[in-house]
């Protein structure tokens, strides 16, 4: 387990002894229950095609994330469809 620092120790000490409660009403839980399903479930494959030089890039990119290329590539897609992802106007 990494090093926690005192306010993470006191949130941990807070919630093992059970002085912390969940807030969170019935429906919120399901909502987020049922976010979490759909972000986890990768049902399918797709195959594309890439220059050696973006996929490099790719690369870099994931490696300094700190996740595999190919997690980010799915987050990429995945903020593109569900519109958190944008193109950027010329200025």
């Amino acid at each position: 387990m990494p090093r926690l620092d005192p306010d993470e120790l006191q949130l941990l000490e807070d919630y093992e002894s059970g002085q912390l409660i969940s807030v969170a009403t019935k429906a919120e839980l399901q909502r987020l229950r049922d976010a979490a399903r759909a972000t986890a479930v990768k049902d399918k494959r797709v195959n594309i095609r890439l220059s050696s030089a973006d996929l490099m890039d790719i690369q870099a990119r994931a490696l300094a994330e700190g996740m595999p290329y190919q997690t980010l590539i799915a987050s990429v897609l995945h903020k593109y469809v569900s519109g958190q992802l944008t193109e950027k106007k010329p200025a």
